[in-house]
Protein backbone atom coordinates (compact mmCIF):
# COMPACT_ATOMS: atom_id res chain seq x y z
CA UNK A 1 0.00 0.00 0.00
CA UNK A 2 1.49 3.34 -1.05
CA UNK A 3 0.84 6.30 1.21
CA UNK A 4 2.26 9.64 2.23
CA UNK A 5 2.96 10.58 5.83
CA UNK A 6 0.29 12.85 7.27
CA UNK A 7 0.46 15.92 9.50
CA UNK A 8 2.28 15.08 12.75
CA UNK A 9 0.06 14.06 15.63
CA UNK A 10 0.20 15.78 19.03
CA UNK A 11 2.33 14.27 21.78
CA UNK A 12 0.94 11.97 24.45
CA UNK A 13 0.67 13.58 27.90
CA UNK A 14 0.21 11.87 31.26
CA UNK A 15 0.52 12.66 34.94
CA UNK A 16 2.05 9.46 36.34
CA UNK A 17 3.39 6.87 33.90
CA UNK A 18 3.92 6.34 30.18
CA UNK A 19 4.99 3.68 27.67
CA UNK A 20 6.03 4.31 24.05
CA UNK A 21 6.63 1.54 21.51
CA UNK A 22 6.43 0.84 17.77
CA UNK A 23 3.32 -1.38 18.11
CA UNK A 24 0.08 -0.44 19.86
CA UNK A 25 -0.28 -3.98 21.23
CA UNK A 26 3.13 -3.64 22.91
CA UNK A 27 2.23 -0.26 24.37
CA UNK A 28 -0.96 -1.78 25.81
CA UNK A 29 1.06 -4.65 27.32
CA UNK A 30 3.41 -2.19 29.00
CA UNK A 31 0.51 -0.19 30.42
CA UNK A 32 -1.16 -3.37 31.71
CA UNK A 33 2.04 -4.26 33.57
CA UNK A 34 1.98 -0.83 35.21
CA UNK A 35 -1.70 -1.19 36.10
CA UNK A 36 -0.93 -4.53 37.82
CA UNK A 37 1.39 -2.62 40.20
CA UNK A 38 4.44 -3.30 38.08
CA UNK A 39 7.06 -0.67 37.39
CA UNK A 40 8.82 0.66 34.29
CA UNK A 41 11.16 -2.36 34.18
CA UNK A 42 8.15 -4.70 34.12
CA UNK A 43 6.47 -2.56 31.46
CA UNK A 44 9.59 -2.65 29.28
CA UNK A 45 9.93 -6.44 29.42
CA UNK A 46 6.22 -7.03 28.77
CA UNK A 47 6.28 -4.67 25.80
CA UNK A 48 9.54 -6.11 24.45
CA UNK A 49 8.09 -9.62 24.46
CA UNK A 50 4.97 -8.52 22.57
CA UNK A 51 7.15 -6.79 19.98
CA UNK A 52 8.81 -10.15 19.30
CA UNK A 53 5.39 -11.39 18.19
CA UNK A 54 3.85 -8.31 16.56
CA UNK A 55 6.96 -7.11 14.69
CA UNK A 56 8.81 -10.37 13.93
CA UNK A 57 10.83 -9.00 11.03
CA UNK A 58 12.63 -6.62 13.40
CA UNK A 59 12.98 -8.43 16.71
CA UNK A 60 12.54 -11.77 18.37
CA UNK A 61 13.50 -14.32 20.99
CA UNK A 62 16.49 -15.10 18.76
CA UNK A 63 17.92 -11.55 18.93
CA UNK A 64 19.91 -9.24 21.20
CA UNK A 65 18.89 -6.44 23.56
CA UNK A 66 20.35 -3.46 25.43
CA UNK A 67 18.90 -1.15 28.07
CA UNK A 68 19.60 1.94 30.11
CA UNK A 69 17.72 2.26 33.40
CA UNK A 70 17.47 5.30 35.68
CA UNK A 71 16.50 4.25 39.23
CA UNK A 72 15.97 7.76 40.58
CA UNK A 73 19.55 8.13 41.80
CA UNK A 74 21.85 6.52 39.27
CA UNK A 75 22.07 5.05 35.80
CA UNK A 76 22.48 1.34 35.01
CA UNK A 77 23.48 -0.18 31.68
CA UNK A 78 22.42 -3.65 30.51
CA UNK A 79 24.36 -5.35 27.69
CA UNK A 80 22.50 -8.45 26.47
CA UNK A 81 24.34 -9.09 23.21
CA UNK A 82 25.74 -12.50 22.37
CA UNK A 83 29.05 -13.53 20.78
CA UNK A 84 30.05 -15.58 17.77
CA UNK A 85 30.83 -19.27 18.43
CA UNK A 86 34.02 -19.83 20.36
CA UNK A 87 34.96 -22.54 17.86
CA UNK A 88 34.35 -20.38 14.77
CA UNK A 89 37.31 -20.52 12.35
CA UNK A 90 39.34 -17.32 12.57
CA UNK A 91 39.51 -17.16 8.78
CA UNK A 92 35.76 -17.69 8.35
CA UNK A 93 34.24 -15.26 5.85
CA UNK A 94 31.69 -12.82 7.23
CA UNK A 95 28.22 -14.15 6.37
CA UNK A 96 25.37 -11.72 5.79
CA UNK A 97 22.59 -14.32 6.25
CA UNK A 98 22.23 -18.01 7.02
CA UNK A 99 23.50 -20.30 9.81
CA UNK A 100 26.98 -18.73 9.95
CA UNK A 101 25.61 -15.25 10.54
CA UNK A 102 23.96 -16.29 13.83
CA UNK A 103 25.38 -15.14 17.16
CA UNK A 104 24.18 -16.18 20.62
CA UNK A 105 20.76 -14.55 21.23
CA UNK A 106 20.95 -12.40 24.36
CA UNK A 107 17.48 -10.83 24.55
CA UNK A 108 15.75 -13.40 26.77
CA UNK A 109 18.62 -13.42 29.25
CA UNK A 110 18.39 -9.62 29.21
CA UNK A 111 14.66 -9.72 29.97
CA UNK A 112 15.33 -12.04 32.91
CA UNK A 113 18.17 -9.88 34.26
CA UNK A 114 16.10 -6.70 34.05
CA UNK A 115 13.04 -8.31 35.62
CA UNK A 116 15.03 -9.94 38.42
CA UNK A 117 17.06 -6.90 39.40
CA UNK A 118 14.46 -4.16 39.02
CA UNK A 119 11.02 -5.64 38.29
CA UNK A 120 8.18 -6.61 40.61
CA UNK A 121 5.99 -9.03 38.67
CA UNK A 122 8.32 -11.83 37.52
CA UNK A 123 9.23 -12.92 34.01
CA UNK A 124 6.46 -15.53 33.79
CA UNK A 125 3.74 -12.92 34.34
CA UNK A 126 5.40 -10.46 31.98
CA UNK A 127 5.28 -12.90 29.05
CA UNK A 128 1.51 -13.47 29.29
CA UNK A 129 0.50 -10.81 26.76
CA UNK A 130 3.09 -11.99 24.23
CA UNK A 131 1.94 -15.59 24.59
CA UNK A 132 -1.68 -14.55 24.09
CA UNK A 133 -0.81 -12.50 21.01
CA UNK A 134 1.10 -15.38 19.43
CA UNK A 135 -1.48 -18.06 20.22
CA UNK A 136 -4.74 -16.13 19.73
CA UNK A 137 -3.50 -13.80 17.02
CA UNK A 138 -2.75 -10.13 16.46
CA UNK A 139 -3.75 -7.62 13.79
CA UNK A 140 -0.88 -6.53 11.55
CA UNK A 141 -0.33 -2.79 11.16
CA UNK A 142 0.12 -1.27 7.69
CA UNK A 143 3.81 -0.40 8.07
CA UNK A 144 4.56 -3.80 9.58
CA UNK A 145 2.72 -5.51 6.72
CA UNK A 146 4.80 -3.57 4.20
CA UNK A 147 7.98 -4.87 5.88
CA UNK A 148 6.89 -8.51 6.10
CA UNK A 149 8.25 -9.57 2.71
CA UNK A 150 11.12 -12.04 2.81
CA UNK A 151 9.80 -13.94 5.82
CA UNK A 152 11.01 -17.52 6.31
CA UNK A 153 8.39 -20.00 5.02
CA UNK A 154 7.91 -21.33 8.56
CA UNK A 155 6.07 -18.07 9.39
CA UNK A 156 3.59 -18.42 6.55
CA UNK A 157 2.66 -16.06 3.72
CA UNK A 158 3.12 -12.31 4.23
CA UNK A 159 -0.12 -10.86 5.69
CA UNK A 160 -2.08 -7.85 4.52
CA UNK A 161 -2.61 -4.84 6.74
CA UNK A 162 -5.28 -5.60 9.34
CA UNK A 163 -5.02 -9.36 8.88
CA UNK A 164 -5.10 -11.54 12.00
CA UNK A 165 -1.88 -13.56 12.31
CA UNK A 166 -1.12 -16.41 14.71
CA UNK A 167 2.36 -17.74 15.48
CA UNK A 168 1.56 -20.86 17.55
CA UNK A 169 5.07 -22.35 17.60
CA UNK A 170 6.51 -19.06 18.85
CA UNK A 171 3.71 -18.89 21.42
CA UNK A 172 4.62 -22.36 22.66
CA UNK A 173 8.29 -21.36 22.99
CA UNK A 174 7.38 -18.23 24.93
CA UNK A 175 5.14 -20.33 27.20
CA UNK A 176 8.05 -22.67 27.89
CA UNK A 177 10.30 -19.71 28.76
CA UNK A 178 7.59 -18.44 31.13
CA UNK A 179 7.04 -21.86 32.75
CA UNK A 180 10.61 -23.17 32.85
CA UNK A 181 12.61 -19.96 32.94
CA UNK A 182 15.17 -18.56 30.48
CA UNK A 183 17.45 -21.57 30.98
CA UNK A 184 15.32 -23.52 28.51
CA UNK A 185 16.66 -21.23 25.77
CA UNK A 186 20.28 -21.57 26.87
CA UNK A 187 20.56 -25.09 28.33
CA UNK A 188 17.37 -26.93 27.41
CA UNK A 189 15.40 -28.13 24.41
CA UNK A 190 15.27 -24.72 22.77
CA UNK A 191 19.06 -24.44 23.00
CA UNK A 192 19.43 -27.80 21.28
CA UNK A 193 17.10 -26.68 18.51
CA UNK A 194 19.14 -23.50 17.96
CA UNK A 195 22.43 -25.40 17.89
CA UNK A 196 21.01 -27.95 15.45
CA UNK A 197 20.50 -25.39 12.68
CA UNK A 198 23.41 -22.95 13.19
CA UNK A 199 27.14 -22.98 13.77
CA UNK A 200 26.58 -22.32 17.49
CA UNK A 201 27.37 -25.13 19.93
CA UNK A 202 25.19 -25.87 22.93
CA UNK A 203 28.17 -24.77 25.03
CA UNK A 204 28.06 -21.32 23.41
CA UNK A 205 24.47 -20.93 24.59
CA UNK A 206 25.01 -22.47 28.04
CA UNK A 207 27.94 -20.16 28.74
CA UNK A 208 26.09 -16.94 27.94
CA UNK A 209 25.32 -14.28 30.57
CA UNK A 210 24.27 -10.65 30.08
CA UNK A 211 26.41 -7.89 31.57
CA UNK A 212 25.77 -4.80 33.66
CA UNK A 213 28.03 -2.08 32.28
CA UNK A 214 28.95 1.54 33.00
CA UNK A 215 27.32 3.96 30.54
CA UNK A 216 29.15 6.67 28.60
CA UNK A 217 28.02 10.30 28.82
CA UNK A 218 28.60 13.68 27.23
CA UNK A 219 27.25 17.12 28.09
CA UNK A 220 25.14 18.73 25.39
CA UNK A 221 24.17 22.31 26.22
CA UNK A 222 23.47 21.55 29.87
CA UNK A 223 21.89 18.13 29.28
CA UNK A 224 23.73 14.88 30.03
CA UNK A 225 23.28 12.44 27.15
CA UNK A 226 23.84 8.81 28.14
CA UNK A 227 24.68 5.81 25.94
CA UNK A 228 26.19 2.34 26.29
CA UNK A 229 29.87 1.51 25.62
CA UNK A 230 31.21 -0.87 22.93
CA UNK A 231 30.30 -3.14 21.32
CA UNK A 232 27.50 -0.61 20.71
CA UNK A 233 27.97 2.48 18.55
CA UNK A 234 26.68 4.71 21.37
CA UNK A 235 29.92 6.68 21.33
CA UNK A 236 29.13 7.81 17.76
CA UNK A 237 25.98 9.58 18.94
CA UNK A 238 27.86 11.12 21.87
CA UNK A 239 30.82 12.27 19.79
CA UNK A 240 28.48 13.72 17.16
CA UNK A 241 26.70 15.73 19.86
CA UNK A 242 29.98 16.70 21.51
CA UNK A 243 31.20 18.10 18.21
CA UNK A 244 27.88 19.84 17.53
CA UNK A 245 28.01 21.47 20.96
CA UNK A 246 31.11 23.37 19.77
CA UNK A 247 29.20 24.88 16.86
CA UNK A 248 25.81 26.29 15.96
CA UNK A 249 23.33 23.42 15.57
CA UNK A 250 22.64 24.20 11.92
CA UNK A 251 21.66 21.52 9.40
CA UNK A 252 25.02 21.42 7.61
CA UNK A 253 26.86 21.32 10.95
CA UNK A 254 24.83 18.28 11.99
CA UNK A 255 25.76 16.46 8.80
CA UNK A 256 29.44 17.30 9.20
CA UNK A 257 29.60 16.29 12.89
CA UNK A 258 27.81 13.02 12.24
CA UNK A 259 30.23 12.09 9.45
CA UNK A 260 33.22 12.67 11.72
CA UNK A 261 31.69 10.63 14.54
CA UNK A 262 30.76 7.72 12.28
CA UNK A 263 34.27 7.55 10.87
CA UNK A 264 35.72 7.32 14.38
CA UNK A 265 33.16 4.75 15.50
CA UNK A 266 33.82 2.45 12.55
CA UNK A 267 37.54 2.66 13.28
CA UNK A 268 37.38 2.25 17.06
CA UNK A 269 34.23 0.49 18.27
CA UNK A 270 35.05 -3.14 19.02
CA UNK A 271 33.98 -5.57 21.72
CA UNK A 272 35.61 -4.38 24.95
CA UNK A 273 37.29 -1.31 23.39
CA UNK A 274 37.97 1.81 25.48
CA UNK A 275 36.64 4.78 23.50
CA UNK A 276 36.42 7.38 26.25
CA UNK A 277 39.11 9.53 24.64
CA UNK A 278 36.75 10.24 21.74
CA UNK A 279 34.65 12.31 24.15
CA UNK A 280 37.45 14.33 25.76
CA UNK A 281 37.17 18.10 25.21
CA UNK A 282 40.66 18.40 23.71
CA UNK A 283 40.01 15.66 21.18
CA UNK A 284 36.63 17.13 20.20
CA UNK A 285 38.17 20.58 19.71
CA UNK A 286 40.83 19.15 17.36
CA UNK A 287 38.46 16.79 15.56
CA UNK A 288 35.96 19.48 14.59
CA UNK A 289 38.61 21.12 12.38
CA UNK A 290 39.34 17.95 10.41
CA UNK A 291 37.77 16.49 7.29
CA UNK A 292 35.69 13.32 7.36
CA UNK A 293 36.12 10.29 5.13
CA UNK A 294 33.19 8.43 3.59
CA UNK A 295 31.18 6.20 5.90
CA UNK A 296 28.91 3.63 4.26
CA UNK A 297 26.07 2.41 6.44
CA UNK A 298 24.46 -0.98 5.77
CA UNK A 299 20.77 -1.56 6.47
CA UNK A 300 19.15 -3.29 9.42
CA UNK A 301 15.96 -3.47 11.44
CA UNK A 302 15.27 -2.99 15.15
CA UNK A 303 12.60 -2.10 17.71
CA UNK A 304 12.92 0.51 20.44
CA UNK A 305 10.66 1.22 23.42
CA UNK A 306 10.74 3.29 26.59
CA UNK A 307 8.80 3.47 29.84
CA UNK A 308 8.63 5.78 32.85
CA UNK A 309 6.63 5.03 36.01
CA UNK A 310 5.12 7.09 38.82
CA UNK A 311 8.17 6.53 41.05
CA UNK A 312 10.53 8.01 38.47
CA UNK A 313 12.04 4.72 37.29
CA UNK A 314 12.80 5.04 33.58
CA UNK A 315 13.84 2.38 31.04
CA UNK A 316 15.28 2.87 27.58
CA UNK A 317 15.19 -0.52 25.84
CA UNK A 318 16.16 -1.73 22.38
CA UNK A 319 16.27 -5.17 20.76
CA UNK A 320 16.77 -6.54 17.28
CA UNK A 321 17.32 -9.38 14.81
CA UNK A 322 19.42 -6.96 12.69
CA UNK A 323 18.25 -7.57 9.09
CA UNK A 324 14.60 -8.22 8.28
CA UNK A 325 13.88 -11.65 9.79
CA UNK A 326 17.53 -11.83 10.81
CA UNK A 327 19.48 -14.75 9.44
CA UNK A 328 16.39 -16.23 7.81
CA UNK A 329 16.98 -19.34 9.95
CA UNK A 330 14.16 -20.58 12.21
CA UNK A 331 15.06 -23.05 14.96
CA UNK A 332 13.09 -26.24 14.18
CA UNK A 333 9.61 -26.52 15.73
CA UNK A 334 10.10 -23.38 17.86
CA UNK A 335 9.01 -20.41 15.73
CA UNK A 336 12.22 -18.67 16.88
CA UNK A 337 13.84 -16.62 14.12
CA UNK A 338 17.57 -16.22 14.76
CA UNK A 339 19.46 -12.97 14.34
CA UNK A 340 22.20 -12.34 11.77
CA UNK A 341 24.18 -10.00 13.99
CA UNK A 342 27.36 -11.73 12.80
CA UNK A 343 27.00 -9.78 9.55
CA UNK A 344 28.31 -6.75 11.46
CA UNK A 345 31.75 -8.37 11.72
CA UNK A 346 32.11 -6.78 8.27
CA UNK A 347 33.00 -3.52 10.09
CA UNK A 348 36.20 -5.10 11.43
CA UNK A 349 36.69 -7.24 8.32
CA UNK A 350 36.65 -10.67 9.96
CA UNK A 351 34.74 -12.94 12.31
CA UNK A 352 36.17 -12.88 15.84
CA UNK A 353 35.50 -16.22 17.60
CA UNK A 354 33.84 -15.83 21.00
CA UNK A 355 33.48 -12.05 20.63
CA UNK A 356 30.66 -9.68 19.69
CA UNK A 357 30.60 -7.67 16.46
CA UNK A 358 30.13 -3.91 16.11
CA UNK A 359 26.60 -3.38 17.43
CA UNK A 360 24.11 -0.88 16.05
CA UNK A 361 21.72 -1.00 19.04
CA UNK A 362 21.89 2.13 21.23
CA UNK A 363 19.28 3.04 23.86
CA UNK A 364 19.60 6.65 25.04
CA UNK A 365 18.79 8.55 28.22
CA UNK A 366 18.73 12.27 29.01
CA UNK A 367 19.49 13.73 32.44
CA UNK A 368 19.49 17.35 33.58
CA UNK A 369 21.26 18.48 36.76
CA UNK A 370 21.36 14.90 38.04
CA UNK A 371 17.65 14.26 37.51
CA UNK A 372 15.70 12.39 34.85
CA UNK A 373 14.78 14.28 31.69
CA UNK A 374 13.77 11.16 29.79
CA UNK A 375 14.54 8.01 27.75
CA UNK A 376 14.81 8.13 23.95
CA UNK A 377 15.95 6.04 21.03
CA UNK A 378 15.76 5.59 17.28
CA UNK A 379 15.64 2.15 15.66
CA UNK A 380 16.84 1.34 12.17
CA UNK A 381 20.23 -0.38 12.09
CA UNK A 382 23.23 1.82 11.38
CA UNK A 383 21.17 5.03 11.14
CA UNK A 384 20.63 5.04 14.89
CA UNK A 385 23.59 7.20 15.94
CA UNK A 386 23.04 9.86 13.30
CA UNK A 387 19.28 9.91 13.91
CA UNK A 388 19.87 10.31 17.65
CA UNK A 389 21.99 13.40 17.02
CA UNK A 390 19.13 14.89 15.01
CA UNK A 391 16.54 13.94 17.63
CA UNK A 392 18.47 15.33 20.61
CA UNK A 393 19.16 18.56 18.74
CA UNK A 394 15.44 18.89 17.95
CA UNK A 395 14.56 18.38 21.61
CA UNK A 396 17.26 20.56 23.17
CA UNK A 397 18.16 23.18 20.57
CA UNK A 398 14.72 23.70 19.07
CA UNK A 399 12.56 22.88 22.07
CA UNK A 400 10.28 20.54 20.13
CA UNK A 401 8.01 18.16 21.98
CA UNK A 402 8.95 14.47 21.58
CA UNK A 403 6.34 13.75 18.92
CA UNK A 404 7.32 16.75 16.79
CA UNK A 405 11.03 15.96 17.25
CA UNK A 406 10.50 12.36 16.13
CA UNK A 407 8.34 13.35 13.17
CA UNK A 408 10.83 15.92 11.85
CA UNK A 409 12.35 14.91 8.46
CA UNK A 410 15.79 13.26 8.74
CA UNK A 411 18.95 12.92 6.73
CA UNK A 412 20.94 9.72 6.38
CA UNK A 413 24.62 9.64 5.47
CA UNK A 414 25.79 6.87 3.16
CA UNK A 415 29.31 7.45 1.88
CA UNK A 416 29.32 10.71 -0.06
CA UNK A 417 25.56 10.48 -0.52
CA UNK A 418 23.26 12.17 1.96
CA UNK A 419 19.72 10.82 1.72
CA UNK A 420 17.13 13.50 2.44
CA UNK A 421 13.62 12.74 3.58
CA UNK A 422 10.72 14.78 2.26
CA UNK A 423 10.82 18.14 3.99
CA UNK A 424 14.60 18.43 3.57
CA UNK A 425 14.80 18.30 -0.21
CA UNK A 426 15.21 22.07 -0.42
CA UNK A 427 18.37 21.78 1.73
CA UNK A 428 20.24 19.98 -1.04
CA UNK A 429 22.37 23.04 -1.79
CA UNK A 430 23.79 22.94 1.74
CA UNK A 431 24.80 19.32 1.18
CA UNK A 432 26.48 20.18 -2.10
CA UNK A 433 28.41 22.96 -0.35
CA UNK A 434 29.94 20.25 1.85
CA UNK A 435 31.16 18.42 -1.25
CA UNK A 436 28.52 15.72 -0.85
CA UNK A 437 25.65 14.53 -3.05
CA UNK A 438 22.05 15.13 -1.88
CA UNK A 439 19.68 12.26 -2.67
CA UNK A 440 15.96 13.01 -2.22
CA UNK A 441 14.11 9.93 -0.95
CA UNK A 442 10.49 8.93 -0.35
CA UNK A 443 11.49 5.66 1.32
CA UNK A 444 10.61 6.52 4.91
CA UNK A 445 11.85 3.11 6.06
CA UNK A 446 15.44 4.22 5.41
CA UNK A 447 15.19 6.89 8.11
CA UNK A 448 14.43 4.75 11.13
CA UNK A 449 11.73 5.22 13.73
CA UNK A 450 11.90 6.20 17.38
CA UNK A 451 10.21 6.80 20.68
CA UNK A 452 10.85 9.30 23.45
CA UNK A 453 9.39 10.33 26.80
CA UNK A 454 10.39 13.61 28.43
CA UNK A 455 9.61 14.75 31.96
CA UNK A 456 8.28 18.30 31.80
CA UNK A 457 7.51 19.86 35.19
CA UNK A 458 5.12 17.40 36.86
CA UNK A 459 3.97 15.63 33.70
CA UNK A 460 5.28 13.21 31.11
CA UNK A 461 5.24 14.09 27.42
CA UNK A 462 5.88 11.32 24.91
CA UNK A 463 5.94 10.45 21.24
CA UNK A 464 6.07 7.46 18.91
CA UNK A 465 7.46 7.88 15.41
CA UNK A 466 4.95 8.31 12.59
CA UNK A 467 7.17 6.02 10.49
CA UNK A 468 6.00 3.06 12.62
CA UNK A 469 2.69 1.51 13.72
CA UNK A 470 3.01 2.30 17.41
CA UNK A 471 1.91 4.82 19.99
CA UNK A 472 2.87 6.54 23.22
CA UNK A 473 0.26 6.36 25.98
CA UNK A 474 0.04 6.80 29.72
CA UNK A 475 -2.13 7.57 32.71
Amino acid sequence: MAFRLATPRPPAVSAEAMVATSQTAATRAGLRALERDGNAADAAVAAAAVLCVAEPMSTGVGGDAFALLWDGDRLHGLDAAGPAPRAAPEDAPVAERGPRSVTVPGAVAGWAALAERFGRLGLDALLADAIAAAERGFEVGPITAAGWSGAPPELGAPPAAGELVRLPELGASLRRIADEGPDVLYRGDLARAIASCTWLDEEDLAGYEPRWVEPLTVDYRGVTVCELPPPTQGVAALEGLGLLALDEPAFAAQVRCVRLALEDAFARVRDGADVGDLLEPGFLARRRRQAAASAHEPGGGTVYLCAVDADGLAVSFIQSLYDGFGSGVVAPDTGIVLQNRGACFAVSGRVEPGRRPYHTLIPGMLLREGALLGPFGVMGGFIQAQAQVQLVSALIDDGLDPQAALDRPRFRIDGRDVLLEEGLWERGGEIEALGLRPVPSRDHGRFGGGQAIVRQDERLVGGSDRRKDGAAAGF
